[in-house]
């Protein structure tokens, strides 16, 4: 029954990218017709077919990226962990920014995402969070996302607005059903439940729904309160521990280890991926590709989504420098100073 619903979903995948494949060549076709006709035509009809090869050209890209994500897992939905680092209440801040900044890329690029556990941090901000992500190609476009973010502003936390430089780490992981490596023992969990905290509603914070699953050969520990059930919680948090224990075992394989997650770093100077600089100037750089952008209001890169060409050219560099401008963090940062 498993291997027929894994074929029906592989199926149901093939299906969607032929389809897709097919209404681009279609448009292809039409647009090869129009531009028989550009020469004679008016501003109004010129400026339609400059609009259609511009959405062509766009849709020709997004398959061109897809076509480099060939990777074992690259079309699995994912989990996206983030927690804060070095920095203190301005680290769990910028852990917060960017699990808004993931949340809202989902939503932007029709990937679905939901916040499966989240710490608060005791002044603002959080110490962590857990996100799955659903959709196609979801852990090929977020995997280089893995490693320490590090940011620099004054903050606005401190009286004197001194400036303050955070950290925090994502940590990206595939889902993956079938996972052979994986062999978990009933014997081998410990779970507990608890009184889910924070927002959920009557139900969820009167009833001990909320479950944390110990994997004691490991001692891998995830807990889960975002669903309203025990029950789902305990399925979604099976999922997240599966998940890390076979990461754990790809780890423990050094020439897969820097294919899925590369070199464990900790959240602190020196091993950031990527720097947002607000202060005493603006700018966003990725550290493995020296690409960067000082582009601080974003309408620029608004204008031009960088992670198709760059991660083409550059693998690693991605869209999140725009969102970081997008969704008006900048702004929020610069009225804080």
């Amino acid at each position: 029954m498993e291997n027929a619903t894994k074929i029906s979903k592989e199926l149901e995948f093939l299906k969607n990218e032929v389809a897709n494949f097919e209404e681009i060549e279609g448009e292809v076709d039409e647009l090869t017709e129009m531009m028989e006709l550009f020469e004679s035509a008016s501003e109004d009809e010129k400026n339609e077919i400059k609009k259609h090869f511009e959405k062509i050209q766009k849709e020709f890209e997004a398959l061109e990226f897809k076509s480099l994500l060939g990777g074992e897992y690259d079309k699995n939905d994912v989990i996206l962990a983030i927690r804060s680092g070095a920095g203190g209440v301005d680290a769990q801040d910028w852990a917060q920014m960017l699990l808004r900044m993931y949340l809202r890329w989902s939503e932007k690029n029709g990937f679905s995402a939901h916040v499966v556990e989240e710490t608060r941090g005791g002044e603002a901000g959080i110490k962590s969070a857990t996100l799955e992500i659903s959709g196609p190609y979801a852990y090929g476009y977020l995997q280089s996302e893995a490693g320490v973010h590090r940011l620099v502003r004054l903050s606005p936390f401190n009286a004197d607005s001194l400036r303050q430089t955070s950290f925090a780490i994502a940590e990206v992981l595939p889902i993956i059903e079938e996972i052979a490596e994986v062999h978990i023992q009933p014997q081998d969990l410990v779970i507990d439940t608890y009184r889910a905290s924070g927002a959920g509603g009557q139900h969820v914070n009167t009833t001990d729904s909320a479950v944390r699953i110990t994997h004691t050969p490991t001692g891998i520990v995830v807990t889960c309160q975002s669903e309203r059930s025990q029950l789902q919680n305990k399925e979604q948090a099976m999922k997240v521990l599966k998940a890390r224990i076979h990461q754990r075992y790809l780890e423990e394989q050094q020439a897969e280890k820097q294919k899925l997650r590369g070199e464990y770093k900790s959240a602190d100077w020196g091993n950031q991926i990527r720097s947002y600089v607000l202060h005493p100037y603006k700018m966003v750089k990725d550290h493995r590709t020296k690409h960067e952008t000082s582009d601080a209001a974003g309408k620029r890169a608004a204008n031009k989504l960088l992670v198709i060409p760059d991660l083409i050219q550059n693998p690693g560099f991605d869209a999140f420098v725009i969102l970081f401008f997008e969704l008006n963090l900048v702004f929020t940062f610069i009225a804080n100073v």
